[in-house]
């Protein structure tokens, strides 16, 4: 259960709900925004390919490993609280991002802004599901959450491009301190604050292995230590065996007996390791391989940032009005016809052709964030709906940090059939996640949580 706030007017709801969306603008748009910096930061700092992987995915790895003990911490002592503290301590790790002399600092303050940023996501999305009570206030939202990842994902590059052309490499972490503040200042001023009445106990031992699964994972990749999967595989093994038997795990694997959550789960892996393999790889492939500016390079993504801008909130109407299903093919097979396109990429590959790549990626992927967050949070209890969308948001990160990672494992046409065959995934996934047999699946799950809840209560 959750501690009631009272009534609140649509005025003040509003304000929260912008509120909470700037936190995931920052939160998101730096998954990306790094990503054109890239080139510059290797210039600048004399970086490796693994280190300038690592920039990437030490970020999006300690936001996958920390957002659900972030989103527990908030339900115990306070969502409010944690909030303010995680907007905080993004602002720090961001400043000390703009003032790393050496590629190792840079990394290490990278991994304290994803401290911080872990606190942002989940705990804005317990606080929207706390003041969107209704099923129709509260499902719009959740579809303008959703929108806003597209959004905001778009926005890193395009914004990117320009800073870092103008100010440095360093700027691009500059632009978070303004939103920052105004973010502290809405949320001292207007939201208010709210923990479970019941908070869930702390897992740590499965903290620690989700973490240790993921980091060994990736490491095991940038650094091609095959070895290294080994202790993935016994991490993950004893995760599962684990979480199966502890009575407040960190991830309830209950939630994974409904087909649509455990798709929207995949389709995010599956989703943002496209994403993040086309980033990071492109930012490469125009500033080194066709050498031009960083400026001309995010002039380049505007193509796949309107097509993000433009489609992610179509995808949330679209999903309100006919479901999940008609998003996900329109998803899978664009990022598919993109990708399979782009294996043909050579040093003399016309312009025109990037853009019109470039477009279909984007509006294939602007199609896939309602869908996930949607397919995530339904028919769950509204108790456990924000661990569900914690979840997803893991999800995603995880994706984009494999996506990087394959990019140093495989290269050329190889990487971009990968790309091709994990659309691909989104597209059988969209339609097996929206079968009888799937929603039977997800309306046998609720009432077992909500079985496990009152027992607990009890």
């Amino acid at each position: 259960m959750t501690a009631t706030i009272g009534e609140l007017s649509r005025r003040r709801k509003t304000i929260i709900l912008v509120t909470c969306c700037l936190s995931l603008l920052i939160s998101s748009m730096d998954a990306t925004i790094v990503n054109v910096a890239i080139p510059a930061i290797r210039s600048d700092l004399g970086a490796s390919m693994s280190r300038l992987q690592w920039i990437v995915d030490v970020y999006t790895l300690t936001l996958a490993s920390l957002l659900m003990l972030s989103g527990a911490l908030a339900d115990r002592f306070g969502r409010k609280r944690v909030f303010r503290i995680g907007l905080l301590i993004f602002a720090a790790g961001s400043l000390a991002c703009s003032l790393a002399p050496t590629i190792e600092v840079l990394i290490g303050a990278r991994f304290l802004q994803a401290v911080g940023g872990s606190m942002l996501n989940p705990v804005a999305m317990s606080i929207i599901t706390t003041v969107f009570t209704g099923r129709v206030e509260r499902a719009r939202a959740v579809g303008i959450w959703g929108a806003v990842v597209g959004i905001s994902t778009a926005l890193g590059p395009l914004v990117g491009g320009g800073l870092i052309d103008a100010l440095g490499w360093q700027s691009v972490f500059w632009i978070n301190l303004p939103i920052v503040a105004v973010a502290f200042t809405l949320t001292t001023l207007f939201v208010p604050e709210s923990k479970s009445t019941q908070p869930r106990g702390m897992d740590w031992l499965g903290q620690l292995l989700v973490m240790t699964v993921l980091f060994t994972l990736v490491f095991g990749l940038i650094e091609d230590r095959p070895r290294m999967l080994i202790i993935t595989a016994v991490a993950l093994g004893g995760f599962l065996w684990h979480e199966a038997r502890h009575r407040t795990p960190f991830i309830d694997l209950r939630f994974f007996r409904s087909v649509p959550f455990a798709s929207a789960t995949v389709i995010a892996v599956c989703a943002f390791a496209a994403l993040g393999a086309f980033l990071f790889d492109m930012s490469l492939y125009l500033q080194g391989t066709r050498g031009f500016s960083a400026a001309y390079t995010g002039v380049l993504y505007l193509p796949m940032a309107l097509g993000m801008l433009v489609f992610s909130p179509l995808s949330g109407r679209l999903v309100g009005q006919r479901g999940t299903r008609p998003s996900l093919l329109a998803a899978g097979t664009l990022m598919a016809l993109a990708a399979a396109g782009l294996t043909r990429l050579t040093p003399e590959t016309a312009i025109w052709q990037l853009v019109i790549l470039f477009a279909l990626f984007g509006i294939g992927f602007g199609m896939v964030n309602a869908p996930i967050t949607t397919a995530a949070v339904s028919g769950m209890p509204l108790d456990r709906a924000g661990a569900a969308a914690a979840v997803a948001s893991t999800s995603r990160q995880v994706g984009v940090s494999l996506g990087v990672a394959l990019c140093g494992a495989v290269s050329g046409a190889g990487l971009w059939w990968i790309i091709t065959a994990l659309a691909v995934a989104i597209l059988g996934l969209g339609v097996a996640a929206n079968t009888e047999w799937a929603y039977r699946s997800r309306d046998r799950v609720a009432p077992l949580l909500e079985q496990k809840v009152s027992a607990h209560a009890g």
